[in-house]
This record gives C-alpha cells, structure tokens and sequence, in this order.
C-alpha cells in the first residue's frame, strides 16, 4: 500500500481555526512544495481558509528528485485511467483525515490541481460523497475509462462541484484541446463549468490564471458551516 501523504501547510491569515480547506495537487515530477506558496497569494481573498500540499505517494520515475501521482510511460488513456484509480483512495483518505484534523466537513474542501494533479482533482472531487465547494483545474484533462458509454461515466459520478479549468493556449505538453474535451465532458455530466484559456502560456500558470483561480474559490467559500 502506498505510504500515507503528507506536505507543507499554511494556516489561516485571520488567525484561529479553519474555516475552509484548499487542498494543493502538484503535477508530474514536482512534489507539493511546487504549488504551496500559491496559498500566500491567495490568502488576501481567502483569509480563513488553510491551505496543504501534499506530496503525491510515489517517487517520480522520470525525476526520483520529484513525485508522482501515477507512473507516465505511454501517457495512454489506459495508463492514466489506471493511474487515477490506484492514486484516488490515497488521496481520499488524506482529505478526510485532514478535514477530521481540523474539525471541518467535507462541503469545506476546495482542490486545485496542476497538469496531472488536475487529473486526481477532476477523477476524487467527482467521486466524493459531499461535494468540494470549488475545483480548479490547471493545464490538465479529465481522465475517463476507456470506452466507457456517458450513462456509464455518469454512474461513476457522485457529486457535481463548480468547476473552473485554465489552460495556456501554448501549451505542447498537454494541448489546449484538452481543455475544451474536459469544459465539454463535465457539462455533459451535468458539472458547472467555466473556463479561461491563457494567451500565450505554455504548460504553466500565468498571473492572470492565478487571480482568476483565487476569484473562483473565493466567490464560492461556505459560510456558516457548522464544526462536525
């Protein structure tokens, strides 16, 4: 079994508990110090709300410096449809326990995801029994079972959270026609979504994503949530 996660945290700007939970999802190779500070920048609209990033379960084949959620050798989609199932009950039990830790329940959780970590936001997030508040995906895809009927795909699903997916329209690694495959695919399962397509950018995330990704959660925070 893979070992349990575990990653830098931020607490809360406004000082005390928690109130919301935004959880971090590194891509491919990098591990969770490569999104964390993005927290900081985004504490000014969000100033109660924690922030953790994990580091994903594996060392990175590719980069045994870095992380990775899922192995990448053909990048097919059976591969990362494999991949997500393996890696999304390890990153289920690290939601629940980091909720249960500060005493928060499931509707207070956000995910940000970045390129592969944007496959596991999409893949958990929609399979959770109470829905995140907010996902926001960077520079990645949603990750489908192959040849898999849309009655099918919709029975897997469990719940529909808003959904924000930015893409740099320069993008050679995973090409900006995933976006639309994606903003398309959850429209069709009934998700609302939006999204923002980055000019000029390439397998990153400029100041523009980051300020319209802050946005996106902030508009959406729970208020009033009880303690459980």
């Amino acid at each position: 079994m893979a070992a349990e996660l575990d990653g830098p945290r931020i607490e809360p700007r406004a000082g005390g508990a928690a109130r919301q939970l935004v959880v971090f999802l590194h891509g491919y190779g990098a591990d969770g110090n490569d999104l964390i500070e993005i927290g900081r920048a985004w504490q000014g609209v969000m100033p109660n709300a924690a922030f953790v990033s994990p580091n994903a379960p594996h060392a990175c084949g590719q980069n045994p410096g870095g992380r990775e959620w899922f192995p990448l050798t053909d990048r097919a989609q059976n591969e990362r449809w494999r991949g997500v199932c393996d890696a999304g009950p390890v990153l289920d039990r690290f939601l629940d326990a980091e909720l249960g830790r500060r005493n928060l329940p499931p509707s207070a959780l956000a995910l940000v995801g970045f390129s592969q970590g944007t496959m596991m936001a999409l893949h958990v997030g929609l399979r959770r029994a109470v829905a995140p508040f907010a996902i926001v995906g960077y520079s990645g895809l949603l990750v489908t079972e192959p040849d898999a009927t849309p009655e099918v795909i919709a029975s897997q699903i469990k719940s529909r959270p808003p959904v924000l997916l930015i893409h740099g329209d320069h993008d050679e690694l995973i090409p900006p026609g995933a976006l639309f495959l994606a903003a398309n695919g959850l429209a069709a399962l009934g998700v609302p979504v939006e999204w923002h397509l980055s000019p000029g950018i390439g397998h990153g995330i400029d100041q523009e994503g980051l300020r319209q990704g802050g946005e996106f959660i902030a508009r959406r925070l729970p208020s009033g949530l009880p303690r459980s």
